[in-house]
């Protein structure tokens, strides 16, 4: 899908040269690593669309990058643990396909490759990614919850939210028509049986309700006194 990054990590010059060379072409932003540690620093600083990584790399192979992106979460590790990965290789042989994939790669392609079809797979790889992506949006307005990088954004600007405080948002966007009570949102968010006395629920959304305040004039979580919140509708 042209406009989107990719970042290609390969030690031979040629192929990178070339590799840039093309994709710029093909309206692609292009990043590029020589080895491993280089691949892992510019996924800490960037959020490429793609990785296109060679498995014999100078420092390590690409097996072990692609465990080690596997392995992030996007929090503690920066780079994205679902960043889609195609593997290129000499190595033809089905074990060495099976290998790859099995670390994690979305796709392996042997070297030499016919650019064309290297270009293909990548365009093919973004827009099943992007379908997987947009399935996991959940939107009321200017306000979007993404259930799969656990992120949300409020007038295109992110809203960083406590755990339990994404839940409550994640949980009414889910269904922004209708009013949730109290007593199912104690249930779904903190797994409480009982509504008993607890504050809980009501100091948690005036929290939300603190955080979306400093990029909407709106005000999101509306209280159903005596029955229990939902979102805004929409302007």
């Amino acid at each position: 899908m042209p406009g989107s990054t990719v970042l290609v990590v390969d030690d031979e010059p040629r192929i990178v040269e070339f590799l840039e060379e093309n994709l710029r072409a093909d309206d692609y932003v292009v990043l590029t690593a020589s080895d491993g540690a280089e691949a892992m620093s510019v996924l800490e600083t960037a959020r490429p669309d793609v990785l296109l990584l060679d498995v014999v790399l100078p420092d390590t192979t690409g097996y072990e990058v692609c465990r080690q992106v596997r392995g992030g979460d996007g929090i503690n590790a920066p780079w994205d643990p679902d960043l889609p990965i195609i593997m290129l290789s000499a190595k033809a042989e089905h074990t060495d396909r099976v290998r790859g994939l099995s670390r994690g790669a979305d796709d392996y392609v042997t070297k030499p490759f016919h650019y064309p079809e290297l270009l293909a797979r990548i365009g093919v790889l973004l827009k099943r990614v992007s379908r997987v992506r947009e399935s996991h949006l959940l939107r009321c307005g200017a306000l979007t919850v993404n259930t799969l990088s656990r992120e949300v954004h409020l007038e295109g600007q992110p809203v960083a939210l406590s755990a339990k405080e994404f839940q409550l948002v994640a949980t009414l966007a889910s269904e922004p028509e209708r009013v949730f009570t109290k007593a199912e949102l104690l249930e779904t968010v903190w797994g409480f049986r009982s509504q008993g006395r607890t504050r809980t629920l009501d100091s948690h959304a005036s929290r939300v309700r603190q955080k979306f305040a400093a990029h909407s004039d709106r005000p999101w979580l509306v209280n159903q006194w005596g029955v229990g919140y939902r979102l805004a509708k929409p302007e």
